[in-house]
């Protein structure tokens, strides 16, 4: 049997995932919704998606807006659609989790979706900043999609939380 030389061995290509640079405003966003803020001493951060999202109702739904802004960047970025199907994902935990009484209001300065979601796109961009213009029709078909998803979710949640709050007053009302 003959031994293998080092020269003779079939080199096996390693791919490292490479992040991809996005524009600084998406980065900019992500800092805004998720880390604007440092709590002294213990290095916490969180953003105005936690201080918006004390809002009843309304806070919740005006921050997950905002998160559709990146979901949407996700298209131009040609970033796959399982990915953006994830990144859909950490936007309805956000804003299922952040819609509770008091334990939301807690989890939205820990569950940073757009940071998450950021993180995604820089991972599984197929394009530069520069070549992020614009994506295909299939792509914005299912990120409006996941939108209209995510809105019949927000509805529903509204439609709920009415419907304890005239059921809590009829009991009040006995």
């Amino acid at each position: 049997m003959k031994a293998l030389n080092y020269g003779e061995l079939p080199l096996e290509r390693t791919t490292v995932p490479q992040r991809a640079n996005i524009e600084k405003s998406l980065e900019r966003l992500g800092w805004l919704m998720d880390d604007l803020f440092r709590v002294p001493l213990l290095g916490w951060r969180f953003g105005l998606d936690a201080l918006i999202g004390l809002v009843p109702g309304l806070g919740d739904t005006t921050t997950t807006l905002v998160s559709f802004y990146i979901l949407a960047a996700a298209v131009r970025y040609r970033v796959p659609k399982i990915t953006m199907l994830r990144m859909g994902l950490n936007i309805a935990i956000d804003y299922v989790v952040g819609s509770l009484p008091f334990v939301g209001d807690v989890a939205d300065a820990w569950w940073k979706s757009n940071q998450m979601n950021l993180e995604l796109l820089r991972r599984r961009a197929t394009v530069s900043a520069e070549q992020a213009r614009e994506g295909k029709l299939s792509d914005w078909l299912f990120v409006g999609g996941i939108i209209v998803g995510l809105a019949a979710l927000g509805i529903a949640s509204a439609a709920i939380s009415l419907y304890l709050l005239f059921r809590l007053g009829e009991l009040l009302a006995r």
